[in-house]
Parts: C-alpha cells; structure tokens; sequence
C-alpha cells in the first residue's frame, strides 16, 4: 500500500500543477490568484504522502497545511522576494508577498484531499479480511 501511494503523489502532483497552468491560462483575475494557492498546497500535500506514505489523512493535511502557512509567513521576512527576483523556481515555490487571505486556502486546498484520503483508506481497510488472532492453546 505504501509503495502504491508513493508511486501516485507524483502524478498528483503533475496534475496539481497542471491544472493551476491551465487556469492561469485561461482567467487572470480572482480564480487564478486564489486557485493558484488552494492547488499549490495540494501540491505540497501530495509531497507529504509521498515522503510519509503511511502518514493518516488528518495528520498529512495538517503538516501540509502547516508547511504552507509557514513559507507564507516567511515571505514577511523579504527573503523568498529576494530568492524570486533570481529564479522562477524559487518564485514558484515560494512566492514574493505576503497575502493573509492565502492562510485560509491553504486549507481549502488540503480538506478536499484529507476527506478523499480518510475514504480511500477506509474503502481499502473494509475490503481487507481482518486477521484473526492465532489459537496456539493445544
């Protein structure tokens, strides 16, 4: 199981990514500023299963959540602005501006993920047969 989940989260990822492109594309206001941020904690979220596969629904949202909170508050620091103005990674990894309204979508980005994690992980645990104990009382 942990072996497949590691295998996933990269695609996840990928698709993360490639939908937020694709909205950026396509709208440049609200949607893209917001969507952005929501998918770029998905993102991260995948990054924490992917290091962690057996990590729990709840406790992966909330590293990942937490992770994103606190690269948005290092952006107060003026250090990930400095990073950007030198590289376009480092700009899309760490953005350039503190913006609080991105705090609660982080959040927003995660919380579809950790419910679809605490399904799956449910759905796989009801599907197995539980292990009965062993009489060894001869």
């Amino acid at each position: 199981m942990a072996r497949r989940v590691r295998l996933l989260m990269p695609p996840a990822a990928l698709l993360f990514l490639g939908l937020a492109l694709l909205i950026r594309v396509v709208d440049d206001g609200a949607l893209r500023q917001y969507s952005g941020t929501a998918l770029y904690a998905s993102m991260v979220w995948a990054g924490v299963l992917f290091l962690w596969p057996r990590m729990a629904p709840v406790p992966a949202g909330a590293l990942a959540t937490v992770f994103c909170w606190l690269v948005e508050c290092a952006q107060l620091t003026g250090v990930p602005a400095e990073l950007s103005a030198r590289s376009l990674a480092a700009r899309l990894a760490l953005g350039v501006q503190f913006d609080p309204v991105d705090l609660a979508w982080y959040p927003a980005g995660v919380a579809p993920l950790v419910v679809l994690h605490h399904l799956v992980r449910a759905r796989r645990r009801a599907a197995s047969p539980v292990p009965r104990p062993v009489d060894t009382r001869l």
